[in-house]
């Protein structure tokens, strides 16, 4: 099992930037790939982005050119810039990685864009 635990959520104005951190218990050099998913009220959880081991990366339409996911090996973190927000970015942020076939997730971080 893999602890995850997600900071770095808050309430910021439309237009404004947060950065999400995700710690991971152990090395994350071990996970092939880790990712950025959010969940708004009476949605779906989606994928925001994710970055492979070898550090390509994707992202979903709505946050390509604004958000960006990188990840330190040797801190053991996971981030997600975010910038130029919009009220439709507000969502629990959570941190996912796949690890011997069971997905595992940390308790989300809650971000609220005001307009």
């Amino acid at each position: 099992q893999v602890q995850l635990v997600e900071s770095g959520g808050g309430l910021v104005q439309a237009g404004g930037s947060l950065r999400l951190s995700c710690a991971a218990s152990g090395s994350i050099g071990r996970f092939a790939v880790m990712g950025w998913y959010r969940q708004a009220p009476g949605k779906e959880r989606e994928l925001v982005a994710r970055i492979t081991s070898g550090g390509s990366t994707n992202y979903l339409d709505s946050v390509k050119g604004r958000f960006t996911i990188s990840r330190d090996n040797a801190k053991n973190l996971m981030y997600l810039q975010m910038n130029s927000l919009k009220p439709e970015d507000t969502a629990v942020y959570y941190c996912n990685v796949r690890y011997f076939g069971a997905d595992n997730w940390g308790q989300g971080t809650q971000v609220t864009v005001s307009s």
